[in-house]
């Protein structure tokens, strides 16, 4: 227990004080985890998800400001959490799981705002490989604020990612725009709710992780989107409704995947999402295949995964053999 990072401990002891109210949902957990496919079968899903919010924004353009498109479209995603009304109103959550909500909130809706600014002027396959850096700046944030230890193997890994990532954007080769820009901020912003959805996944059912985050979401853009608005048409509307419907879906599938595997395991499964980013942007977009994108999008993707697979290794060291007594 000792050998594990703080972050870590705090999210096991936190699992531990809740058993006794979760023991349905621990149940759960435990199966899916002896099951692992089904963690990758989950962030299939999500990418396909994500791959199909990412097309509908593009279709969207640019005639609706950034903060107002992200706000209609978590905004009509509450109409999702009619079911989860009376769980909500019930939740009784004690002060550190609120603080991490609310962390959650706020990187998300800064994220949220940048990548719909970004969406709508880069390519798809663009948007998506930088997108990949958010884990690797999980691995700095922990260091930097969780007093993880960033050990070479760790660094080493850091420097590669952000080497793929001078590969997509080839500063002084080609212009970097607004677009580029904005993405690299989102993948900071993305990288704190990754984190933090994490620790939160241990302490809550998917359904109220993904309710949660899409209140807090919706009440933080709602000034941004004010301060900006333009009457949106009928069609504007109904692509912003297909995205709520695609990202809370995503939202949903992605902590479900987070639940039944380890990183190590689902980490990988996000390079389709590359693939399939690729191939809209080229066949429905008209956007060609930047082979600079591929090959900075697989240097990031391998490298995140290199990070996951060794923290499990050593975790797995660490842990007791089976036959120890558990306490």
């Amino acid at each position: 227990m000792h050998g594990l990072p703080r972050f870590a401990r705090s999210t096991v002891n936190a699992r531990r004080e809740l058993m006794p109210r979760m023991s349905a949902n621990a149940d759960l957990s435990a199966e899916a985890a002896a099951r692992p496919g089904w963690g990758v079968f989950w962030m299939v899903v999500t990418g396909l998800l994500f791959v199909g919010v990412t097309a509908l924004v593009k279709v969207l353009g640019t005639r609706v400001p950034a903060p107002q498109a992200a706000f209609l479209r978590y905004a009509m995603g509450l109409v999702f959490l009619l079911p989860m009304l009376a769980t909500l109103r019930d939740l009784r959550l004690d002060r550190s799981t609120w603080g991490l909500i609310g962390m959650r909130g706020a990187f998300h809706t800064a994220g949220v705002a940048l990548w719909f600014y970004a969406m709508a002027r880069i390519p798809i396959a663009d948007v998506t490989a930088m997108n990949y850096l958010s884990p690797i700046y999980v691995t700095l944030g922990a260091a930097l604020f969780l007093g993880e230890r960033l050990a070479a193997r760790r660094v080493i890994a850091v420097l590669v990612a952000l080497c793929g990532a001078l590969i997509i954007l080839r500063p002084g080769f080609r212009e970097v725009g607004a677009g580029h820009l904005a993405m690299l901020f989102t993948a900071v912003f993305f990288g704190g709710s990754y984190l933090t959805a994490k620790m939160i996944s241990g302490r809550l059912s998917a359904g109220v992780v993904v309710s949660m985050l899409s209140i807090i979401v919706t009440l933080g853009l709602a000034p941004l989107a004010w301060a900006v608005w333009v009457p949106p048409t009928w069609w504007e509307l109904a692509v912003l409704f297909g995205v709520a419907c695609l990202a809370t879906g995503g939202h949903y599938t992605m902590t479900l995947a987070f639940r039944a595997a380890p990183l190590t395991v689902t980490q990988p499964v996000t390079f389709l999402q590359l693939v399939w980013a690729v191939i809209v942007g080229a066949v429905v977009f008209g956007e060609g295949v930047d082979p600079f994108v591929v090959l900075g999008g697989t240097v990031i993707v391998a490298s995140v995964t290199f990070i996951s697979w060794r923290e499990a290794v050593l975790r797995r060291r660490l842990a007791p053999p089976d036959t120890a007594t558990k306490v």
